[in-house]
């Protein structure tokens, strides 16, 4: 039995509504599995896609920009901020990180998010210069969000929504342990 891996592709239409484009069982998260799962999709007619939301995979972005040209990238900003908190050892200090972060992620335009995470870097950048570094780097990618409709940006702005799939996925294929067929076994 070999463990393997389900790439999901789900979608946010025009009305708000999410939908599932690709389930993909792969033996690895590469740049090539990436590749192909985005060939497939684009094969079977996906067009128009203004925004991939991932965690940070440096493979599945060399992939948006090949296969989904003009297309943005939002960084996951859950996955983004775990990985800054964990750069932070004190939890009081992690609380108060925690929060300018919140701050950030909830301004209405990016240009104030931008100053939000600036000033949040100074305040950082004597106790924890990695983080501060981190932020002047990286929060851009974790405010393509901002360039669309308030209405769609809650489930466009982290992949909560994909966890719970895959939670529900895992839990649903947990009950059957295998697949002799090598196609998902989900009840």
């Amino acid at each position: 039995m070999v463990s393997q891996g389900i790439l999901v592709v789900s979608a946010v239409r025009d009305d708000g509504f999410r939908e599932i484009c690709g389930l993909e069982v792969a033996d690895t998260e590469s740049e090539a599995t990436y590749h192909e799962l985005f060939r497939s999709l684009r094969s079977r007619g996906l067009k128009g896609v203004q925004l991939v939301v991932s965690d940070n995979h440096q493979g599945l972005k060399v992939a948006i920009a090949r296969h989904f040209q003009g297309a943005s990238y939002q960084r996951c900003q859950v996955h983004y901020a775990r990985n800054l908190l964990g750069m932070v050892g004190a939890s009081r200090r992690k609380k108060e990180l925690a929060e300018g972060l919140r701050g950030v992620f909830a301004a209405t335009s990016r240009e104030v998010a931008l100053r939000l995470a600036w000033e949040l870097a100074d305040r950082w950048r004597e106790s924890h210069p990695k983080v501060a570094e981190h932020l002047e780097e990286h929060v851009e990618e974790c405010l393509s969000c901002l360039a669309f409709p308030a209405s769609h940006r809650r489930r466009i702005r982290t992949t909560n929504g994909l966890e719970r799939l895959n939670q529900e996925i895992r839990r649903r294929t947990r009950v059957v342990r295998s697949s002799p067929t090598g196609g998902l076994a989900c009840g």
